[in-house]
């Protein structure tokens, strides 16, 4: 387990301060990557700098994007964060359930903007979806807010190395990019096919399609093998 293979993906931030106070927070413990993607306010700015008080390290080795899936592309396990419960097929677990996620592997955990949060689109390409419980009646928290607490909460789990996890080394998880690369094949030959109609389900029906192959945690083998599948189909038809 190692404090470096955990990522917190920012998307779509809308405010400076919450910025910077997601880098304080993810220092205090003990965790350096913060990725951006989209950001509203430009980034770096002053606000940010301030607001991260004495994480300006964090600041600095941020990577920011424009494009949400070279973002999470060298990602093994994605896990995003919802404050309500998604009538998706992806599994859904408990803060509790973390114990059992391998962080030997590339873990993010996403974040949705402080207006929105995640669309339905941006979910299906996790592996999980989590939600920090909060009152009932009220489940809105502060960008930052959940971002210490999960943080707070993996930092513990891996100083206690309590995780039991055991899987083959010779099977390697395929990489985000490797799987948007299959599924990016499988839509065009399905497209070719005249597949997605009618063309106003497309979207929703894209959405369940990425589901499917991230909550299957493939990997690399299966990956390839189902990109030859796809691409010996197309030559057939």
């Amino acid at each position: 387990m190692s404090f470096n293979n955990i990522s917190f993906i920012l998307n779509k931030p809308q405010l400076s301060e919450n910025i910077g106070s997601c880098a304080r927070a993810i220092k205090n413990f003990n965790f350096k990557n913060l990725v951006v993607v989209n950001s509203k306010p430009i980034f770096p700015n002053d606000k940010i700098i301030a607001t991260s008080v004495g994480a300006k390290d964090i600041i600095s080795n941020t990577k920011v994007f424009n494009s949400f899936e070279e973002a999470i592309s060298k990602t093994d396990y994605l896990i995003a964060t919802t404050a309500r419960f998604r009538n998706k097929n992806i599994k859904h677990i408990k803060l509790s359930d973390l114990k059992k996620i391998d962080f030997k592997k590339k873990v993010s955990f996403l974040f949705g903007s402080e207006a929105s949060g995640l669309s339905n689109k941006e979910i299906s390409y996790a592996n999980y979806t989590l939600q920090i419980p909060t009152n009932p009646s009220f489940k809105s928290l502060n960008l930052s807010h959940s971002v210490i607490i999960i943080a707070q909460f993996v930092s513990s789990l891996i100083k206690m190395k309590s995780l039991k996890y055991s899987k083959s080394n010779k099977v390697k998880i395929a990489k985000k990019k490797d799987i948007q690369s299959m599924i990016n094949l499988c839509i065009k030959n399905l497209e070719q096919q005249n597949f997605f109609v009618p063309s106003e389900k497309k979207p929703i029906m894209l959405e369940n399609l990425r589901s499917i192959f991230y909550r299957m945690e493939l990997s690399e083998k299966e990956t390839r093998i189902l990109s030859s599948v796809f691409a010996n189909l197309a030559k057939k038809g």
